[in-house]
């Protein structure tokens, strides 16, 4: 089917496929997505109902249970542990041999069971942080890898900058802080409720003696615990409530130093050549002082937390002998009941005391859960932020044809790629799209990806399937050679010797030993070859429609003859639509179409035609076998 183009007046408003006014030209922005921010409770909540919607949910859920089960005999150990201490030092204090080396045996005893359940603990601790990080990475990419939101993520702000460090990176902070502070927390919460009645019983002991009036307060020792630890737990919060957003910051910082860094080594050949090392040093010394900067607050911040945590930890070591002495000296207590009532009381007050303890931890927790949170809620949402700008409205084509219905096309600063014009490209046409550089030309063939969504009308698209577009550096994914070439499919989708056949098909023969070769190819390989190996995957997966974007800008004119010819042989049926600037492209292709700049954005404007004879004798100058055209074309 010939091509038709229709270029309406460039200044016309857009058609609109969702009614909306379209904002104006110079001031388009793709939206940027905005985390409002929630509590911590509602972000643990939302991670809990993805666990549970997840296949690893029975092995997070038992090895839960297993870790509450152990903690719960641990409790029942201490408990067991702190009536031998009265045991104990009541026999050192009324100086009974035989009795002390009884309770030596039984305090061996209390020890080997409580160290097998510690041991049983950390490795079930362990392995629920293994399966946590699994869980967690896998539904980060199962989020972040379908229907091109990783391409779309990086136009969404400051949140899509560095997904690399909130699924590596944050992923292993939060679920290893999600295992270590939620046992802490539950076996605090055990040891208080094991431990609470068991001190508020002793404090009966605790006599005291005014003007020769003995009395008892119910409950003295657990109020006096209580009391401690909200004053701790107050002065951790207020010293230490700043750590929770420099550490945010500080994760942020760390990513920008670590893409910068890759992006020096990934472009280490291009900066030697200019001799760049110093301007890079340069920029390089501004991210590690932003970082340095960050971190030096957080010294100083911890610095003054641990003035709280450390007085805090010293001065518990007296604070219950202090606080039980009454009972001691009235004698009400012996040596050995106040050392019950001490113990009891430490249990109680680590148990309560947690809060100060992990807050550093726990500051550092709630920054990643915050950073994991918002990139997951943003990836999820991708499509309500782009409401707020007009959309190209993309439905199939029930002729399996190629259409722009008034389309018009935003550029990211704004411009219009194609102001309000209707393409039609039939089966077996073969279209080069030309025009100045930055005119749009790649935007619009993102646009018929489904990758840059914004703008106006409606674009009729044929089998997603049986597309495959091919960018100026193709992809060449970490592997091997054959690998590449079989991609998005694994290699053994295919059969080795058409792997091989499409190879030399393309003039890379010379590299079939290293098809089996784990290697980084982007590096290893010239430009021009990695394009050829991206004509090689083309000519394997053989697609009904293929979009060329500068697909041969790197090859030599016997290199572009030779994978230009597939269009002409193997893929004679295909339907190409290409992107170039190249001498002696136009041979290639029957129709020409132009972007042309003007003030109000770039226009698409049909080139006259040239009819079959003119482009028999232009791939005949070129050297070019006889041009394959579909019957009834002119």
């Amino acid at each position: 089917m010939p091509l038709r183009t229709e270029a309406k007046d460039a200044t016309a408003k857009p058609a609109s496929s969702g009614g909306a006014s379209p904002p104006p030209a110079n001031g388009f922005q793709p939206p940027a997505a905005i985390y409002p921010g929630r509590s911590a409770l509602s972000e643990c909540i939302a991670l809990l109902r993805a666990i549970w919607r997840s296949p690893y949910r029975k092995q997070i859920a038992l090895l839960a249970v297993g870790i509450a089960l152990i903690l719960g005999a641990n409790m029942a150990g201490q408990i067991r542990l702190n009536q031998w201490h009265g045991a104990f030092f009541d026999a050192l204090d009324q100086q009974r041999l035989a009795a002390f080396g009884y309770q030596l045996l039984i305090f061996l005893v209390i020890v080997s069971v409580l160290l097998a359940l510690v041991v049983g603990q950390t490795w079930m601790q362990e392995m629920l942080k293994v399966r946590l990080r699994e869980w967690l990475t896998h539904h980060l990419l199962d989020e972040w890898l379908v229907d091109g939101r990783a391409y779309r993520l990086g136009l969404a702000g400051q949140i899509g900058v560095n997904p690399d460090q909130r699924i590596e990176e944050d992923t292993r902070k939060l679920t290893e802080f999600s295992a270590q502070l939620g046992v802490g927390l539950l076996h605090a919460v055990l040891q208080l409720v094991a431990f609470i009645g068991i001190l508020w019983m002793l404090s009966t002991s605790v006599v005291f003696v005014v003007d020769g009036m003995r009395f008892t307060i119910p409950g003295y020792m657990v109020w006096c615990a209580i009391l401690y630890a909200a004053v701790g737990s107050y002065l951790t919060w207020r010293v230490g409530g700043p750590m929770i957003a420099l550490n945010t910051e500080r994760y942020a910082r760390e990513a920008q130093f670590r893409f910068a860094l890759v992006r020096v080594s990934e472009s280490a050949e291009s900066i030697a050549l200019f001799g760049g090392e110093r301007d890079e040093r340069r920029l390089l010394e501004g991210n590690i002082e932003q970082v340095v900067g960050t971190m030096r607050q957080l010294s100083g911040a911890l610095s003054r937390l641990t003035w709280i945590t450390s007085g805090y930890g010293w001065i518990a070591i007296v604070v219950p002998i202090v606080v039980a002495s009454p009972g001691y000296f009235s004698g009400g207590l012996t040596l050995g009941g106040m050392m019950m009532v001490v113990g009891a009381f430490n249990q109680v007050q680590a148990s309560l005391r947690w809060f100060v303890d992990r807050f550093p931890d726990i500051a550092d927790w709630r920054a990643t859960l915050h950073r994991v949170s918002a990139f997951r809620a943003t990836v999820a949402q991708l499509d309500e932020y782009d409401r707020t700008v007009d959309r190209i409205n993309l439905v199939r084509d029930p002729d399996g044809q190629l259409a722009f219905d008034g389309v018009s096309v935003l550029h990211s600063d704004g411009r219009v790629v194609i102001a309000d014009a209707t393409v039609e490209i039939g089966r077996g046409d073969r279209v080069l799209l030309v025009g100045e550089s930055g005119a749009g030309k790649s935007t619009l063939f993102r646009a018929v990806a489904g990758l840059w969504p914004w703008g106006n009308g409606t674009i009729r698209l044929p089998d997603p399937d049986s597309m495959m577009f091919m960018p100026q550096r193709p992809y060449l994914p970490l592997g091997t050679m054959r690998a590449a070439i079989t991609y998005p499919d694994p290699p053994s989708s295919f059969d080795g010797a058409d792997v091989e056949a499409v190879l030399k098909r393309v003039g890379l023969a010379e590299l079939l030993p290293l098809l089996d070769v784990e290697e980084r190819l982007d590096k290893t390989l010239s430009l021009g070859q990695q394009q050829l190996i991206g004509f090689a995957r083309l000519l394997l997966h053989s697609p009904q429609w293929v979009f060329l974007d500068e697909a041969t800008s790197a090859l030599d004119e016997l290199s572009q003859r030779r994978a230009m010819s597939i269009f002409d042989e193997e893929l004679r049926e295909s339907t190409v639509m290409s992107i170039g600037h190249r001498p002696g492209l136009d041979a290639f292709h029957t129709s020409t179409i132009r972007l042309v700049r003007n003030p109000d954005g770039a226009t698409l404007q049909p080139m006259p035609p040239q009819g079959i004879v003119y482009w028999r004798q232009t791939r005949a100058e070129a050297g070019l076998p006889p041009l394959m055209v579909p019957e009834g074309a002119d």
